[in-house]
């Protein structure tokens, strides 16, 4: 990053803390409409005590969103997307928790 950005990043820390107008950046981002809980979970060859287990939900939960009892929350089709794409991410992340 150059000293200018840094520079011009305080300028508008500045503006903001005193109230005044600031040029804002907003990043969008949709959250997945659907998981297939139960696709994704027998691709990783597991269980749904293990994929619970894994991944910090409750059995309960997985065994619901499978059934179509219940729909993920956004919070969790998040994790849910991202466990799909890149689970060993979160794994890592949640071993250095």
């Amino acid at each position: 990053m150059s000293a200018s950005k840094i520079i011009e990043g305080m300028r508008e820390a500045v503006a903001y803390a005193q109230g005044r107008p600031v040029p804002v950046r907003e990043t969008v981002v949709a959250v997945p409409a659907e998981v297939d809980v139960k696709a994704l979970r027998e691709r990783m060859g597991l269980t749904q005590q293990a994929f619970a287990r894994c991944f910090g939900f409750s059995v309960g939960s997985v065994r619901n969103w499978e059934q179509g009892a219940r729909r993920p929350e956004g919070p969790a089709r998040v994790l849910l997307k991202v466990i799909e794409k890149r689970p060993e991410a979160v794994l890592e992340a949640l071993r250095d928790g």
